[in-house]
């Protein structure tokens, strides 16, 4: 394939005159920009998209940043996201932080690099340290650019956010859990660093409180929102014995790792212990399993996080919007 300067070579012209031609910008004579459109056609010329942003500074490109990219929630919010996306004739650059908060900081560096036109940013960490809060906030300024949180909240954020009823859906499992009869009530929390996680479980406490039962210490289980801390959590409380009578479970994939260690104990839901957990999974639907949650809209909570985005690419200077996904109930009847 030719370069520009080749291409500015059999025009006679300089690589800036081809380079005004490519990207339509400034002046150039039109026999001038007819001699080289026809040498670029001649030769199949086709500039990438890279290069013309470049040129303009400026791109059509949102950059989606989440941290869990194995997670089904993150893969139904970027579904909605696409979907809005595909409409509008954006492109995307997404990136995986795997809940870490050093690789965060590298991703955001190399979008400012990219000079994407907006960032939809699920954090990797929960940032309640003033400083680290502090510096993400700086690093995310710095950017220049709309941002929209999703997910996830940053203390003292300015920016717009698409979040959920996080206290709401710890209320609703533990109370329904209640509502079948049963007193002695756990909780596998997410990661307590992260508020969304800290309001879960005072949901829960909250919902112990109002039907005036003592939250146990022992049946508190501080998870990670993965898998495998579940599993293991899981694990040790059937060896150990004393397990509670029900289990509030703070999202889908340490849902997962419960139900994987249920298994391996040959212990049954509802039969051994009863279960609400926070998510929806799909494929526990499909295989026709009797699990009960509260969840939300997830690919609802992607559209309204990019249609905020094209709203401050339009309102650049209007008032902080916050957009609050409702719970929906998932029980048996």
């Amino acid at each position: 394939m030719v370069t520009i300067g080749q291409i500015a070579e059999m025009a006679g012209v300089s690589k800036s005159t081809v380079s005004r031609v490519i990207n339509n910008s400034g002046y150039v004579h039109e026999s001038t920009r007819s001699k080289i459109e026809a040498i670029m056609k001649e030769n199949h010329y086709s500039p990438s998209a890279t290069a013309q942003n470049l040129s303009r500074r400026e791109t059509n490109t949102i950059g989606i940043i989440i941290p869990e990219v194995e997670n089904p929630f993150f893969g139904e919010v970027l579904e909605g996201i696409s979907e809005v996306i595909d409409q509008n004739n954006y492109t995307m650059i997404l990136c995986h932080t795997g809940n870490d908060g050093e690789k965060e900081k590298k991703v955001l560096s190399m979008l400012e690099q990219q000079r994407v036109k907006g960032v939809i940013f699920a954090p990797a960490i929960g940032y309640s340290d003033a400083k680290a809060a502090r510096s993400v906030r700086v690093q995310l300024k710095n950017l220049h650019i709309p941002v929209v949180l999703v997910d996830r909240e940053i203390e003292n954020a300015q920016w717009d956010g698409v979040f959920y009823e996080n206290f709401q859906s710890g209320y609703l499992a533990a109370e329904r859990l209640i509502k079948k009869g049963n007193k002695k009530i756990g909780i596998i929390t997410g990661d307590m660093n992260l508020k969304h996680a800290r309001d879960r479980y005072h949901g829960y406490a909250q919902a112990m409180e109002d039907y005036h039962l003592s939250v146990e210490q022992q049946y508190v289980f501080e998870g990670n929102y993965l898998a495998d801390r579940a599993y293991e959590i899981t694990l040790n409380m059937f060896r150990q014995g004393g397990e509670p009578e029900g289990l509030v479970l703070c999202n889908n994939t340490m849902t997962l790792g419960f139900l994987r260690a249920l298994r391996e104990c040959k212990k049954k839901l509802n039969r051994d212990i009863q279960a609400v957990g926070i998510d929806h999974i799909a494929t526990l639907d499909m295989i026709g399993y009797q699990y009960e949650c509260v969840t939300r809209d997830a690919k609802d909570m992607g559209r309204k996080a990019m249609e905020l985005l094209m709203e401050r690419f339009e309102k650049p200077e209007r008032e902080k919007r916050i957009y609050i996904v409702p719970c929906i109930e998932k029980f048996q009847d």
